[in-house]
């Protein structure tokens, strides 16, 4: 990453920096999204936006921006980073401020803009799938109505902790994902992704009121299935519910639809799905979305 945007100024990563007193940095007040380009266009951005400005409103950040600006800038940033597709970080953090808890709302937020390439995904990923292991680490309720992608990740990064801990004994091919469940024991989602599973032919993924991200990804897949005729429920599901599912995949921006074939639970009793590959309800939704890319 040799060039970061910078409120809408490609800097070199060497130099970007935003003060101290931004209130991202002391308090945590500021969202992001993370999306990335096919063929150098940034896939569902219009969606990405409109939920980075829903939470600003929520937070009180005056954020907006056209998005044909902001794809100029993207492009700028993808070309002074030599890349033709990337994986990109959108970050709106509410500005610098005084010490102290301000009751008004923030009218000069940063605007940081991050890309570097995308990871390099072994192809067999989405033939054979990947591991998803069971945390104790709870899913912890949301600080408002819903879960914003906020800037606030204590949270994910325990459960990452977690996750390295209980994997780096059984050392698994390729990286497993981590699933969080609420503190009532019901399904919620992995670290980075969310969660869908198949029975009886049918979708089912845990409800927004789990206290999960409402992920962009995950609204476009569900889309998808109802354009293929696929009938899908959002609820609260349990992990023997799980166990017993003939599918799973997981979802998000970057990876798009990642099959998992095992499950794992902490003390390391182990259940496979399905075949131990792509089941045929996963493939046909992932053909779908690639074909909705443009690729």
């Amino acid at each position: 990453m040799n060039y970061i945007g910078v409120n809408g100024v490609p800097t070199p990563a060497a130099e970007a920096v935003i003060s101290v007193m931004d209130h991202g940095f002391m308090y945590g007040m500021g969202l992001f999204e993370t999306f990335r380009t096919y063929r150098g266009q940034p896939f569902l951005l219009d969606r990405h936006l409109e939920r980075l400005r829903g939470g600003c409103r929520d937070l009180g950040i005056r954020y907006d921006t056209r998005e044909e600006l902001l794809r100029f800038e993207i492009a700028q940033l993808l070309e002074a980073n030599e890349l033709l597709d990337g994986y990109i970080r959108l970050t709106v953090s509410a500005g610098a401020g005084p010490l102290g808890l301000p009751p008004e709302d923030y009218a000069e937020p940063s605007v940081i803009i991050y890309v570097k390439p995308l990871p390099e995904l072994d192809s067999e990923l989405y033939i054979k799938g990947k591991e998803l292991w069971c945390l104790t680490t709870p899913r912890n309720t949301p600080e408002g109505k819903i879960r914003h992608k906020s800037l606030h990740y204590m949270n994910n990064i325990l459960a990452k902790r977690e996750l390295a801990g209980l994997s780096r004994d059984s050392r698994p091919k390729g990286a497993p994902e981590g699933l969080l469940l609420t503190a009532e024991g019901h399904l919620a989602e992995g670290i980075v992704s969310n969660l869908f599973f198949v029975r009886g032919g049918k979708l089912f993924t845990p409800e927004i009121g789990t206290g999960i991200l409402p992920g962009i990804t995950r609204t476009f897949v569900m889309e998808l299935a109802r354009r293929q005729g696929l009938q899908y429920e959002e609820g609260r599901y349990t992990w023997d519910e799980l166990v017993a599912a003939e599918e799973i995949f997981l979802t998000n921006s970057i990876q798009e639809l990642v099959p998992v074939t095992t499950l794992v639970e902490p003390e390391g009793l182990r259940y496979s799905i399905g075949a131990g590959m792509i089941g045929p309800i996963t493939e046909m939704l992932l053909d779908s979305y690639r074909g909705s890319t443009g690729v």
